[in-house]
């Protein structure tokens, strides 16, 4: 038998984050009325609610911090990736997507074939709420997580 206990404290932000993407894609998908096309374009991408890669920053300090203790070098190491992962979703691609939608208005001011020069997707960052609530997901989910294997324990 192989006890995969000891890897735990990243498989469990592995599969949260997993979630949490999976259910920013069905909000996604039921928001533009089960547009398909729509949903696996834009859905599976960078921004909206929730974000998933908060989601899993957060859940990699928790698990981290259950695991190993928030005394130790893995929980600064995950706290400090957790930081340049939620700045980044918060004020880099916001900036991005800001700088996108000036060269969409410049591309059409100027009548530029879409073919040589797509219009770029100008939603890639994150509001604040989306953030917040990537966070409170990851942290509730590993939390529970780790509580149901605990009770439950998987060996193969």
């Amino acid at each position: 038998m192989i006890d995969i206990s000891k890897y735990y404290v990243f498989l469990v932000p592995i599969f949260v984050g997993s979630v949490i993407h999976l259910i920013k894609f069905v909000l996604y998908l039921t928001r533009h009325k089960y547009n398909w096309k729509l949903a696996v374009e834009h859905g599976l991408t960078y921004g909206h609610m929730p974000s998933s890669h908060t989601g899993f920053a957060v859940s990699l300090i928790t698990s981290v911090g259950y695991y190993e203790g928030v005394n130790s070098g893995a929980f600064a190491v995950a706290l400090a990736l957790a930081i340049v992962v939620i700045d980044e979703a918060l004020r880099l691609r916001i900036q991005m997507g800001d700088q996108a939608r000036y060269m969409n208005m410049v591309t059409k001011h100027l009548n530029i074939d879409q073919k040589k020069f797509p219009r770029l997707k100008e939603r890639v960052g994150h509001k604040k709420i989306e953030v917040f609530v990537g966070g409170i997901l990851g942290l509730l989910f590993t939390f529970g997580l780790i509580k149901l294997l605990e009770a439950y324990p998987i060996i193969f």
